[in-house]
């Protein structure tokens, strides 16, 4: 027959009250892991927009003659990838610590947007302006989407790790 470990009465109280202590912090780790999720989607989503390249078309300037291989005046690519948001008005710097989590029932909902007119017919495609044809999208949310989702459980267990042993020493 096995024998019985010995403990103390202190050590489960110890351990009651650090249970106790985790069960308080649930609501702020909880909306730190979703916090950290939105970062990373919205990381992801940056990264896959495309950016426009102005450079090398040709242009007509003020006088009326045809330039090529120079930039297009007053055109700069990247508003695409600069209109990312984190909610109604969040920008993407800084993002981990000013994204704005809604708690509705048992969800954590952060919202990520894109702004920018053109948005979805980037992501999603268009068809041409004399439309006899199609431009097809990019789906830089949809496949970051895919991607987060099979790394969220990884990220998640570290997250939890962490905040376990941090918790119970």
């Amino acid at each position: 027959m096995g024998r019985m470990g010995s403990f103390q009465a202190r050590d489960l109280e110890r351990l009651r009250d650090e249970l106790e202590k985790l069960d308080k912090n649930a609501d702020a780790f909880l909306q730190s892991c979703a916090k950290e999720l939105a970062a990373r989607l919205l990381r992801l989503a940056v990264k896959r927009t495309p950016v426009g390249d102005y450079s090398g078309k040709p242009y007509a300037c003020a006088t009326g003659k045809q330039h090529k291989g120079h930039k297009v005046p007053g055109k700069v690519g990247g508003t695409l990838r600069r209109g990312w948001t984190g909610g109604s008005r969040l920008s993407v710097k800084g993002f981990a610590d000013t994204l704005a989590v809604h708690h509705f029932g048992d969800s954590y909902v952060i919202e990520i947007v894109n702004q920018v007119e053109y948005a979805t017919y980037v992501e999603y495609g268009h068809r041409t302006a004399n439309h006899k044809g199609w431009v097809g999208g990019h789906f830089m949310m949809t496949i970051s989407e895919r991607e987060l989702e099979r790394i969220a459980p990884g990220v998640l267990e570290k997250k939890i790790e962490k905040h376990l042993r941090g918790c119970l020493k």
